[in-house]
């Protein structure tokens, strides 16, 4: 393999998946609106877990980043050697992302290393084209495949890719149309190719839509199971999904297909419900349960797309109350299910074999993972 420079490019995008616990399904234009019902910025938490990890283990490396709280910050308080080579705007955007990337080439680093989501991604390979980059995990969407499933996974990967252990393969940058999305239509657009380090676990694959005679059919079982189950009185909480749709459907109701919704007693009890609703329904409602599918081809069933059931809410709730529901064939495809929160504690409470309804009275367990705690 090449030997590497040492040299990394490091940004991050402050908004990232600011939008995802308050119900936005993105924070793109949508930043103050988020903040002011009552979302907090996340991507530095998630930079700065990677960068923990690579001061740890790593010598020798130097980045170069954007000022303030594009990468300055976290790279100042990491301990890593670096230098900022672009200043950004008192209000970052992505013209500072592409700009900052456009230095990096310039002082020809090996990887670009960035927090954000698919729009952070999309930016930086229209600047940069074929050369590595890696995503920590922090929007609230991320269909693309140059991301690894944790901050810690990313830590991992970089270090590896740097020391010459591992090399890049070529994936798919995807986005979605916002509007559509909050409106409830997932639409994905390929974007580029891009090249990104890779270990088999380490990196997600890019999510995938099943669609079968069969998958409508196993669909139709669980649903009519899940109605059934559903008449105990407790609140159920319906994470996004086709699965967890569909046994809406059943029950004659409209779910929010990319969002999050209470049913109760066959009944909307709340509808696209942010982090804040369902904490403060837990605090009226004797029993509340929750009923979750894994995302296509990655195996997510918290931490991605559903950050509305936030560790808080699964803490507060109970983890024997969680169901986790999914065709037969999307569970033979995924290795394992994986749980990335934000709260390694509550991440490895959930670790272990689970239950999974498969159809009407089927299920099979399935090993589930912390993200945070794979390693190559």
């Amino acid at each position: 393999m090449a030997k590497r420079s040492g040299k990394i490019g490091f940004v991050i995008n402050p908004i990232a998946g600011m939008g995802g616990s308050v119900g936005l399904k993105g924070t793109d234009g949508l930043a103050d609106d988020a903040a002011a019902r009552g979302a907090k910025p996340l991507a530095a938490t998630r930079a700065r877990l990677c960068l923990q990890l690579i001061f740890a283990k790593a010598k020798g490396l130097h980045f170069y980043a954007a000022s303030g709280e594009m990468g300055e910050c976290e790279l100042e308080q990491s301990g890593l050697s670096f230098e900022v080579v672009h200043k950004a705007g008192e209000i970052s955007s992505s013209q500072d992302t592409k700009q900052a990337c456009q230095q990096f080439l310039e002082h020809h680093v090996d990887l670009i290393l960035f927090c954000g989501g698919d729009g952070t991604a999309r930016d930086i390979a229209g600047v940069v084209g074929m050369l590595p980059m890696l995503g920590i995990p922090a929007g609230v969407k991320m269909h693309s495949g140059v991301f690894a499933i944790s901050p810690q996974a990313a830590a991992e990967l970089a270090i590896g890719y740097m020391r010459s252990e591992l090399e890049a393969r070529e994936t798919e940058i995807v986005d979605v149309d916002e509007e559509l999305y909050r409106a409830g239509e997932l639409q994905t657009r390929l974007y580029a190719v891009a090249r990104t380090p890779y270990r088999p676990a380490l990196v997600q694959e890019r999510k995938r839509i099943y669609s079968s005679k069969n998958e409508h059919e196993f669909k139709d079982q669980i649903a009519l199971f899940a109605t059934e189950f559903m008449r105990d009185g407790s609140a159920y909480i319906l994470g996004a999904g086709t699965t967890t749709a569909r046994i809406a459907e059943r029950l004659g109701l409209e779910k929010t297909l990319l969002g999050v919704d209470v049913i109760k007693n066959g009944k909307m009890f709340i509808k696209d419900a942010s982090e804040k609703d369902l904490l403060a329904m837990l605090e009226g409602e004797k029993s509340v349960k929750i009923i979750l599918s894994p995302i296509g081809a990655q195996g997510f069933i918290l931490g991605r797309g559903s950050q509305q059931i936030s560790s808080a809410v699964i803490n507060r709730i109970g983890q024997e109350d969680l169901i986790i529901v999914s065709t037969p064939h999307k569970l033979a495809e995924l290795p394992r299910l994986l749980v990335d929160t934000g709260d390694m504690q509550t991440d490895a409470s959930l670790a272990g074999r689970r239950l999974v309804v498969t159809g009407y009275r089927m299920a099979q367990r399935k090993e589930t993972a912390a993200a945070s705690m794979l390693k190559i």
